[in-house]
């Protein structure tokens, strides 16, 4: 034989073959925005997104936002003072807000969107669809049980009608069980088709929805929503107006006028410590921020808690911080008070230990600025340095280093108020001079160095007290959380996961009982088919090859069936009686 004919042929050795490469159609502009917009709608790409923006809410959790803790940021700022306009200029602290987060938002809603409209619309269709006919050969399926009931003499001229009867009783049976059924009968044979399970899909859809429901709550409430925060020492009151906020992030849509009218009022800031020497010594327990809310003329008194937050004319009201705010009084050279105030110290540790900034810019030759360190309950180290043994006021005392010059005030550029820069300012106690720093008790007054003047550490506690417990006054931190979407977020997200527990939990098959009259007996096939596992439908099948067999014997008057009745499954080779 001739090897030329032996030879399997090559792609190139064919009629159409030209030995080259394929030649794929030029798509045009059109052609790629359809291509680019089914990758776009695919549930692969939806997933993906989804994926991408939790990594890229991420940083969020990582970096102290703007929007939720300005003090954090401004102290990590301070901290690092090199890196911060880098991160910054990434939107690190305002991740939430960023250009790149809002654009994954965005593709993740149109995605979720393209993705669930063809679906739905697939999905009624399938919903008013007709159950698929029965198959000629159920012995094909793994699942498959067969029967065979012998007729009694006296009902064999009617063995088609009882054949007929017997899908009757298996139709009213599958529907009885939630199946949508359809009879589809042809000659001599009689069959019932059933499925169920569409609510899986049904869930599936509901999920997604919900997440694109989530998408645009978020999206659209935040237009909406505003969140400020506000430090408050004892015996202040907050107004609830823009003026009276430290720090403010609203939505686009909220207007100056938008803020609900109440006042809220520290009176009193409790919280517990173990006791010193304990094993958990100086560790904090309850926080409670007693507070009286004024509102519409009238006054209540409530306590914001820790995870506890307080309603207010629709706005939340959370506890973030708190800590000492010793209150400083400073007189100059003539003894005229020129600075008179209980000053918040920021927390530096778990015991208290905290710095905080004085700053007088009048009255005095020139401005001043004080670094203040406060100890609840100072304890000296092999050092010198104090450090605070216990968050109690136990034995309190501050330490200040004073300087003077220009604040940087007056050019009108923003200054924080936690922080001293002190670049242009000179040094007039601590370290690197000749003067000690300042030490301080409640009540105690220092001379200011260069004759410029007294300061005095204000003991606040009452005249007939025995220690130092009400010596210096307390601050909260307090942020105020406004957004009317946070219900429709809770009721998308319950949504959700209802949805979800429909398409794991609702299995999906079809079921089909076919009768055939041969022999003087009626044989009866059952089968069913899965949509993906579902490890319960060979007892599916059981169950109702069993609960077939009752319907047909009972409460029927005489019987049509002659005794045994055969069972016979396929997938084994012995017959049950």
């Amino acid at each position: 034989m001739n090897s030329d004919v032996s030879d399997p042929l090559r792609p190139s050795d064919h009629i159409d073959g030209d030995g080259g490469g394929i030649t794929q159609p030029k798509l045009g502009v059109i052609g790629w925005l359809r291509w680019g917009w089914r990758q776009l709608t695919s549930m692969r790409t939806a997933i993906i997104l989804l994926l991408v923006l939790a990594i890229a809410a991420i940083p969020g959790s990582i970096f102290p936002q703007r929007m939720a803790d300005p003090n954090g940021v401004t102290q990590w700022q301070t901290d690092n003072p090199d890196l911060f306009p880098v991160l910054d200029a990434m939107n690190l602290f305002d991740v939430y807000l960023s250009p790149w987060f809002s654009a994954i938002y965005l593709l993740l809603f149109i995605s979720l969107v393209g993705c669930v409209i063809p679906r739905i619309k697939h999905h009624l269709k399938a919903l008013r669809a007709r159950p698929p006919r029965t198959p000629a050969r159920l012995q094909r399926l793994e699942d498959h049980r067969e029967v065979t009931r012998p007729l009694l003499p006296e009902a064999i001229e009617d063995a088609d009608a009882e054949a007929s009867r017997s899908i009757d009783v298996a139709q009213k049976q599958l529907k009885a069980l939630g199946y949508r059924v359809e009879r589809y009968d042809r000659g001599r044979t009689y069959s019932v088709s059933a499925e169920r399970g569409y609510w899986r899909e049904t869930g599936n859809l509901i999920f997604h929805l919900a997440l694109v429901g989530v998408l645009l709550v978020v999206g659209i409430g935040g237009s909406f929503a505003y969140t400020g925060q506000r430090v408050i020492v004892e015996g202040q009151t907050f107004v609830n107006t823009l003026l009276d906020y430290e720090s403010m992030n609203r939505g686009r849509f909220v207007s100056d006028d938008a803020l609900s009218p109440y006042a809220v009022t520290l009176d009193s800031f409790d919280v517990t410590y173990q006791e010193y020497g304990s094993a958990a010594s100086g560790q904090a327990g309850n926080f409670s921020a007693n507070v009286s809310v004024r509102e519409n003329g009238e006054t209540s008194e409530d306590a914001v808690r820790v995870n506890h937050p307080l309603g207010v004319a629709g706005d939340k009201i959370y506890l973030l911080g708190n800590g000492y705010a010793p209150t400083l009084t400073v007189r100059n050279a003539e003894g005229d008070v020129v600075y008179s105030n209980s000053v918040p110290f920021l927390p530096q540790d778990n015991n208290m230990t905290s710095l905080g900034v004085i700053k007088v810019t009048d009255g005095m030759p020139q401005q001043l600025g004080i670094a203040a360190f406060f100890y609840p309950s100072a304890a000296e180290l092999d050092t010198g340095a104090f450090t605070s043994a216990h968050g109690d006021l136990l034995s309190p005392l501050l330490t200040l280093d004073v300087y003077e010059g220009d604040l940087g005030i007056n050019e009108g550029t923003p200054r924080s108020v936690y922080v001293l820069e002190t670049g242009e300012l000179t040094k007039l106690t601590g370290r690197t001079t000749d003067v000690a720093s300042i030490e301080l008790q409640p009540g105690e007054t220092a001379d200011l160095p260069n004759g410029l003047g007294t300061i005095t550490f204000e003991d606040e506690a009452p005249a007939d007290a025995t220690n130092y417990s009400q010596s210096v006054k307390r601050f909260v931190s307090l942020q105020i959380h406004h957004d009317d979407s946070a219900v429709w977020v809770l009721v998308c997200a319950l949504l959700a996961l209802a949805g979800l527990m429909l398409a794991l939990f609702v299995p999906r098959r079809r079921m089909w009982v076919k009768a055939i009259v041969a022999d003087d007996a009626v044989h009866l096939e059952y089968a069913g088919l899965a949509r993906g596992e579902d490890p319960t439908l060979a007892s599916a099948v059981d169950d109702l090859v069993a609960g077939h067999a009752r319907l047909l014997d009972v409460g029927r008057g005489p019987r049509a069936f002659s005794d045994p009745v055969e069972v016979t499954d396929p997938s084994d080779e012995d017959t049950r009686k």
